[in-house]
């Protein structure tokens, strides 16, 4: 990307961002940044689609390091030792005023560690932490000695470092706050919602090792629901390139579902949907934003499995109970996610219970948890990150 006039003067920042929601965030941070320093910036780093609109080269197509689970990034342990240090040398080179890293942390730590130790004057922000409130919290007290300056998107996480002796931490807002209008119903989505037969959604994950965890426990579940004698109608929404995937793990289900495929009709399902079954992550925060109650179950390979049983030190690993400080949202993990606890969930959730009124009760208190005021959450993080600039300019 060509320097702008004024090169001299030019505020540098080097971004990383190597999965997709990064990249989002990387792109929504770019755009800001741009209004307001104009061509008194010069962006360099990794970053996918999105950073490239706004004008990023990325150093390597972030498909590179779509690795999923432990076993897998074992086997490519090799490339991903390449990448790191083909990623610190072009930070060290660069001499930014500022490194932002952005989300996956096994990769954007590592090089921010190498980057701090040779080069000290370089200032660290970490866009999305880690969840040292859930495992391995020593990595916050750790953290101090790489990253200044952690942007957060979830309420608690601020007070979470500062209990873990952290770096400092500022919460800037869930991008999911921005996306409220495609999550809430019209009155005729509303009149659908509250319809009969309830219609139930099903978010299996979105990735391939989550899918092929939970598609056929999921559909066992939906069978005993089903044989409860429960009307309900089913929903499946997924991404194109998941599309095969989806359609071949739901062959061996008994209950049919309709698969809708893309972000807009995932969307336009939450509007309707009366209640969810949800792979725990991310999703069921998207599910409260939208008022959807839900049960949330999880699986992963061996290895995976022991280590959260073993590490996690949370009482929940769901976004939305951590968010609403308590567990409304019932979640069966590893080996109590089964067929017939998710079906019995499931059934209280579908109709007017105590559990369903209770997630509702809770749901309706999150805009207010997750409020940032009138600032969205990239113009929050731009406004720290000018505040940086502004300090490091002064050092200068």
């Amino acid at each position: 990307m060509p320097g702008p006039a004024n090169g001299s003067m030019a505020r540098r920042i080097f971004l990383i961002a190597t999965e997709e929601s990064g990249d989002r965030l990387g792109a929504q941070l770019m755009k800001v940044l741009r209004q307001r320093l104009g061509d008194a910036v010069k962006f360099e780093g990794v970053g996918g689609r999105g950073m490239t609109r706004e004008g990023l080269k990325s150093l390597f197509p972030i498909e590179e390091l779509s690795i999923i689970g432990f076993s897998a990034v074992v086997k490519q342990l090799p490339k991903l030792l390449r990448l790191i240090r083909q990623t610190t040398d072009a930070v060290l080179q660069a001499a930014p005023d500022i490194l932002i890293i952005i989300d996956s942390p096994d990769f954007t730590h590592r090089v921010a560690r190498r980057v701090r130790a040779r080069d000290p004057a370089i200032a660290i922000v970490d866009y999305v932490s880690p969840s040292v409130w859930a495992w391995r919290p020593s990595r916050a007290r750790a953290m101090r000695s790489y990253v200044d300056q952690v942007l957060a998107l979830l309420p608690f996480e601020p007070e979470a470092y500062r209990r873990l002796h952290g770096p400092p931490c500022t919460y800037v807002g869930h991008p999911l706050t921005e996306q409220l209008a495609s999550l809430r119903p019209s009155a005729e989505e509303q009149a659908r919602r509250d319809a009969s037969p309830p219609l139930l959604l099903v978010l299996p994950g979105s990735r391939r090792g989550e899918i092929r965890h939970h598609m056929a426990i999921f559909g066992e579940a939906l069978d005993r629901l089903q044989a409860q004698g429960k009307p309900f109608e089913l929903i499946l929404p997924t991404m194109p390139h998941l599309l095969e995937l989806v359609r071949e793990g739901v062959k061996s289900w008994k209950v049919t579902p309709q698969i809708v495929v893309g972000e807009q009709e995932k969307r336009a399902a939450f509007r309707t949907a009366t209640a969810a079954l949800a792979k725990s992550g991310t999703v069921t925060l998207e599910l409260a934003l939208s008022g959807v109650p839900m049960v949330a179950g999880y699986k992963a390979g061996a290895i995976e499995a022991w280590i959260v049983l073993r590490f996690v030190t949370v009482q929940s690993v769901i976004l939305a109970n951590l968010v609403v400080g308590e567990n409304v949202i019932p979640e069966f993990v590893q080996d109590d996610c089964t067929a017939d606890k998710l079906a019995g969930a499931l059934g209280e959730v579908l109709s007017d219970t105590p559990m369903r009124r209770r997630q509702t009760d809770a749901f309706a208190r999150i805009d207010d948890i997750m409020s940032t005021g009138n600032h969205s959450p990239s113009v929050r993080a731009a406004d720290i990150v000018l505040g940086m600039l502004r300090k490091s300019r002064k050092a200068g």
